[in-house]
This record gives structure tokens, sequence and C-alpha cells, in this order.
């Protein structure tokens, strides 16, 4: 540990100079009993402490924090942050400078004292005025793999890309809606670390890599959302999938109620994806168990534990990639039976960015202006070279999600009607030509707009949210 001799403010008006920062460090260490080391630009306190046996803690026990004051550090932060539980290790990002970068990593030594240290130090104000940002911390091991041949199945898949990629775990492949024989054109591939899936994205992501003569699109699957055991325990929701797109909602509910009569509250079903809602938990459960890999007008069934979404979210916070049905989501359209909102959203960690970290809160669109100067150079490029988050508008990002699964274009077809007051009322209906089939030509939500680009942006929400 050595820390330039610098003068630092402490926060309160005060310069604080590089002798004593090194004093109040050597004081924790010395108060503690754990130890420090600096690092590829970072300062690891800990990991393990003092007295620590066995394997590290298990994945969820870490939890990212923003927003730091650059001239604080671990004499001041550690304290904070043992206010949750034990800390198995602290690691503050630094500059060379000797600042720090403004956020840190603190790994605790269970899940529930990372979701406590979440609950009472998110938006804490650390110095008058500032406030930190804390939220989970999760490695992510899965790579999102699209433009697969559709006619490819799991096994050879997951034989290619242990070929061409190291710590290969697994390969999730959904088939395709209209086609159980196909899948839907990509794959989630898991590996066996984050290190290892990040090196398997380092060798695909140029876009020239092909297999079996396509080129494939790479990116990192949004990891999914980590829901407390508390929360879980309440749920009575199953979700259902790899249903036909002819299966109704009374043929689900009628199968789920032969197992108990009577125990389903109702269903609700989205192309080949549906959410069970029974009277009690315990039913739910044993349900779950009975009905999973169950066959349903000739497709076997997956059935898991729906995960509630943030109730406070957006849509927005749902286009970061690709969208995938797995959790009951209150927000978007009105469930005509019982008057919640009800939609389907992905389950993930959806949150703005500090310091190219995640961290807590609804994600703001950048609006912001640079000043255009004389002979700046500009570079052409196409919409669909940018990523998905550089979009605020949902057609836009519609128009982006089709082209990066190399479907057709979205078709908008406009819609009117009069109200009981003499408004012209508008809706959009959209055709995705390249998923089209018989039982599932478009898509149109449940409400009418009063203006054309209300109606359009309506739309292409409602389509990405059932994709």
């Amino acid at each position: 540990m050595h820390e330039e001799n610098k003068a630092a403010p402490n926060g309160c008006g005060k310069i604080r100079s590089g002798t004593q920062n090194e004093a109040a460090l050597l004081a924790l260490i010395e108060k503690t009993g754990y130890s420090m080391v600096q690092e590829n630009g970072q300062r690891k306190f800990g990991g393990p402490p003092p007295g620590w046996e066995g394997p590290p803690p298990p994945r969820g026990c870490e939890v990212f924090v923003g927003k730091i004051p650059r001239d604080m550090y671990e004499d001041e932060l550690v304290p904070v942050f043992e206010r949750a539980g034990k800390i198995y290790e602290f690691r503050l990002m630094m500059e060379f400078s000797g600042e720090n970068r403004g956020y840190a990593f603190v790994m605790y030594t269970t899940k529930e004292e990372a979701q406590l240290a979440i609950k009472i130090l998110n938006n804490y104000e650390i110095r008058p005025g500032k406030f930190i940002g804390v939220c989970v911390s999760l490695d992510n091991c899965r790579l999102f793999i699209g433009a697969i041949p559709k006619e490819k199945k799991k096994e050879e898949i997951l034989n290619e890309m242990k070929k061409v990629t190291e710590g290969v775990v697994d390969v999730i492949v959904y088939p395709n809606a209209a086609d159980k024989t196909k899948n839907r054109g990509f794959a989630f591939v898991e590996y066996e670390s984050h290190r290892a899936a990040a090196m398997a994205r380092r060798r695909l992501i140029p876009g020239t890599f092909q297999l079996w003569g396509h080129t494939i699109q790479v990116d990192w699957a949004d990891p999914e959302k980590e829901v407390d055991e508390e929360t879980m325990q309440r749920v009575k929701v199953l979700y259902v999938r790899n249903l036909m797109i002819s299966t109704t909602e009374d043929t689900i509910k009628a199968e789920f109620n032969k197992f108990k009569p009577g125990i389903v509250e109702r269903v609700k079903k989205l192309r080949d994806y549906a959410f069970v809602h029974f009277f009690h938990r315990d039913d739910a459960i044993a349900a779950m168990s009975v009905m999973n890999g169950k066959c349903i007008d000739g497709a076997s069934i997956e059935v898991t534990l729906a995960k509630p979404v943030n109730k406070e979210g957006t849509w927005k916070q749902h286009f970061n990639g690709q969208i995938s049905p797995g959790s009951e989501n209150l927000l978007g359209f009105p469930n005509k039976e019982d008057g919640h909102q009800k939609s389907l959203g992905r389950p993930a960690n959806f949150s703005v960015r500090l310091n190219g970290q995640q961290s807590p809160g609804p994600p703001e669109v950048e609006r912001c202006t640079y000043p255009f100067f004389p002979g700046i150079k500009l570079t052409p490029i196409s919409m669909y070279s940018l990523k998905s988050s550089h979009f605020s508008s949902a057609a836009m990002h519609l128009d982006y999600f089709c082209n990066k699964n190399n479907w057709a274009p979205p078709e908008y077809y406009l819609y009117s009607t009069t109200s009981q007051d003499g408004k012209v009322l508008l809706v959009y209906k959209v055709l995705i030509p390249s998923i089209a089939d018989g039982s599932q030509s478009y898509f149109m939500p449940d409400k009418l707009c009063t203006t054309v680009e209300g109606a359009k942006e309506l739309a292409a929400q409602f389509t990405l949210l059932h994709l």
C-alpha cells in the first residue's frame, strides 16, 4: 500500500495530506486485522477477511457502489458498509493520481447482508449533498448469439460453441413459436466464469466469425434479475413456456385444474408462453412439480415460478438488449379481469451507468448537446451499427431489434375510430413479416391514442414486449 504525498480535501472543507491518508488507512488495517493490497487499478481490502476458512461467498453476495466522492477512502467507507454485515472484500477502484475512481465493489459473506446493504445504503447521503448508489453486482457468464440457422438443434450449437470457445457449460435454445422443430435464430451460451465469457466474446465479437457459413451476432446477455427469497416465497404465479400458439387460455386452465380442480384463478397467455395465477401458493408449488415437462396440445411445456419485477419500472427499462419473457411486470396494459396493469418484461438489472458500471435508478435518456466546431470530422454511420441503448424511441428500437435478428423491417397499418365525444382515436397494427404465421400475424395494443406519433410508439412498445 502506497499513497502519493498529495493533499486531498476530506469533504468538510479541510485538506488531508497523503501522509494523513496513509495513517488513516493503517489505523483501519490495525483495527480490523484485514489486509490491503493495491494492484491493477484497484485496492483490495480483505478477500478473505481474518480467520476466513472455506471458499469465497457465493454469487449474489457482492454489491456495486457508485457516485463515491473522489477524496473518500476505505477508512470512511468501510465503517458505513459494515452496518449491513460482515465484509468479505472491499475493492475500491483507484486512479494513478491517488484519488478513487468514484466506484467500488463490496462483497459480503451472505446474500442477505448484500440485500440489506442495498436496502439501507442506496441513495445514502455519505456526505452533505453527496448520495451514493448501491445495487447488486453480478458477473455475467452468459452470451447472446444471434443469426444462428433455425434448423440447428441444441446439441449441435453446444458442440460447435465448445469447438470455438473454452469454458462452455450450457446452451439455452428456445423453440420457434410456430414450428417447434426449429429454434428462434438465437441462443444463450453459459460459461463457467465471467472471464471465460469475456474471452469468448472477444474472440467472436469482430463480426466476421462464422458458424455453419453464417456470420453470427454476439453480445452480452442481460443478467437475470435477482429476486430476494422473501419476495419469491410469496409468489403464486407460474410461468409456462414452450406452448403451441394455438393453445388457448381455457385449455391451459383446464390442464392445470386437472391436477386439483378449482385451484387456478386465471390464465394470461401471450404467443407461446403464459402466466397461470393460483389462489394459493401451495397449489402453485405443487402444480409446478407435477406439470413441468407435461405435454399440452403436443408441446412439452416448461414450468417455473414467475419472477416479480419492480413495479416502479418504466417500459424504457426493457429496451436494453434481447427481450425475453420470464416474469410478470406491473406496467404496460390493463388486464380487463382485475383492473391492474400487467404486461411482460425481462428479468434484468436495468439501471443507469455510473463510471462505466451499473448503478440504481431508472435510466435517463442522455439528451445533452455538444458544440459542433468547424473542421470536426463526421463519419457516415448506419443506425443499425449503434447499440440499443442509443434509442429512446420504441419505434426505432423495434426497427433495430428486427435488423439485429435479420428480420425484415416491421410494417405499420393505421386504423381509426371515433370516441363518444367525437374525437378521432388512432391505433396501429404491427406486422413482423419474418415471424408472421397463421395464428399470430400481427401485434396491436388494446389502447387508442389521439396522435399518430403516440399510436406508433404504443404499438412498437406493445410489439417489443410481446416478441
